[in-house]
């Protein structure tokens, strides 16, 4: 596997594991007993800490990318694994 696609690959684990983390360990203004400003959803985090949030992010994506590299090195789970519909039709309609 190329490097650029290292780097592609772990970007996107990143993304998604943040987005993943994001909503744990936050509380609210009204659970931090933290009066709200004018106009302030309620769900708005008391005390946002994306450095937190980022290593957290950065731990999951590392074992996940960890899991689909070695996946990727080993072959534990093929494309064919996972074609739950039984394959394209031959031309004559049968499956192979």
């Amino acid at each position: 596997m190329k490097l650029t696609s290292i780097i592609a690959i772990f970007s996107l684990f990143w993304v998604m594991s943040a987005f993943l983390v994001m909503p744990f360990g936050v509380r609210t203004h009204d659970e931090a007993g933290i009066p709200k400003v004018p106009g302030q959803a309620d769900s708005a985090p008391a005390h946002f800490q994306p450095g937190k949030i980022a290593k957290r992010a950065t731990v999951l994506a590392l074992v996940l990318f960890g899991l689909f590299y070695a996946n990727y090195t080993f072959g534990w789970i093929s494309p064919g694994m996972l074609d739950f519909t039984g394959g394209p039709p031959n031309f004559d309609g049968s499956h192979s």
